[in-house]
């Protein structure tokens, strides 16, 4: 065997203006390949991805060449492999936990929708991307993180700058710089709802890591909180703009939807046909094979979600949204030790909540133009504006 062939002509600004044909291409003809663009080997196809994320052994988290550390300022439990990652992640999954998600979370997640959706003027053509997606995503999870006072714009920058970062693979000083600027506007609001959090005991993911009988270290509470800042806003915002673009631009599907109440089934399918998060790092920690090819140690993987939930092998049209697919086995959330904690939030949020009720209120509401709706992102992708008229 031999190394995975080398492509040079891939650029960063193609994956992150339209990477689907550059992974269908890629699926056909060479699912292992060395991207020098982005420093790393991509994976292709869903079961390559799969491998790679079920073995934290093998393909570790703890990935030095990311810049994931330098963008949040700390060595997250993102990048960080068994007991340790465990022990970060369990900090904080009393906050996201189903039971939790049921009992507290829910109540609010339908009066924070009801009254974002309210604001809404019927009648007129409105960017739901800024005036929906973006600040109701926030809003719900800044409660949820027990930071509620963070504005929607701040909570939303915060998130853009951390992801602008994590996703620098070309190490440009700018989103660094940003990241930088926000890092300190959240530490210090941190620093400042400390002892109010700890007295006032109220079930948020801030409270109950500062409250915990063996709390982790400080530093790696902030760390946590920013985690979920960077993932927990784009995550469900972008689920709800391409659920909302899929199904105004399928109106059988839509229908058909409606009256199935499948509204969970389109959120599926959503997250399918453009993963919110389209793709992961993992450190080679020996020689080891893949496809076909030496992936030598210390190599850097990369699982590419995007083209997993696309592979010809597990989805018939997989390029097309189709929200009636006899099976959706989508790698959106990830597999493994670091499957999305925050699945269930989003799940609940816009799947049984957000889009029931928009197109409740709003049941003729169509799209402007579906060609002036723009799609952005490389490890990160989402439309980023979805102008519609709502009727």
């Amino acid at each position: 065997m031999a190394l995975a062939p080398m492509d040079e002509s891939i650029t960063l600004d193609q994956l992150t203006t339209d990477p689907y044909p550059i992974y269908r291409r890629l699926r056909a003809e060479s699912p292992v390949t060395r991207v020098a663009a982005a420093r790393r080997t991509f994976l292709t196809k869903a079961h390559l991805t799969k491998a790679v994320k079920d073995d934290p052994v093998l393909f570790s988290s703890d990935d030095p060449n990311t810049p994931m550390k330098p963008a949040f300022r700390a060595h997250t439990l993102m990048r960080k492999d068994g007991a340790e990652h465990m022990a970060e992640r369990k900090a904080i999954m009393p906050a996201l936990s189903p039971k939790r998600i049921q009992s507290d979370w829910g109540p609010l997640y339908e009066r924070l929708a009801d009254e974002y959706i309210s604001r809404l003027p019927r009648g007129e053509t409105v960017d739901l991307f800024q005036e929906l997606c973006g600040p109701l995503a926030a809003r719900i999870l800044a409660h949820i993180l027990g930071i509620p006072e963070a504005t929607d714009e701040q909570m939303q920058r915060w998130s853009q700058r951390l992801i602008d970062g994590a996703g620098n693979f070309g190490w440009k000083p700018e989103p660094f710089a940003a990241s930088e600027e926000a890092n300190d506007e959240m530490d210090a609001l941190f620093d400042s709802l400390q002892d109010k959090r700890r007295a006032e005991a109220d079930g948020s993911a801030f409270s109950v890591m500062l409250n915990a009988e063996n709390p982790i270290p400080m530093s790696q509470v902030y760390a946590n909180i920013k985690i979920a800042i960077g993932g927990g806003i784009n995550e469900p915002r972008d689920a709800l703009a391409t659920a909302l673009f899929g199904l105004l631009d399928n109106p059988d599907q839509l229908a058909e939807v409606r009256a199935q109440d499948a509204w969970g089934k389109a959120f599926e399918e959503a997250i399918r046909w453009v993963a919110p998060i389209q793709a992961s790092s993992r450190l080679v920690t020996e020689d080891t094979e893949l496809g076909g090819c030496d992936i030598p140690k210390g190599d850097t993987v990369m699982t590419i979600q995007a083209s997993a939930c696309r592979d010809e092998d597990l989805f018939e049209n997989g390029e097309e949204f189709f929200v009636f697919r006899d099976k959706n086995p989508h790698q959106a959330f990830g597999n493994g030790p670091h499957h999305c904690a925050g699945a269930h939030v989003a799940r609940r949020t816009v799947g049984k909540i957000i889009l029931p009720m928009l197109f409740d209120r709003f049941p003729d509401m169509r799209m402007t133009d579906r060609d002036a709706v723009v799609w952005r992102g490389f490890g990160f992708r989402g439309p980023i504006n979805m102008p519609v008229v709502l009727n």
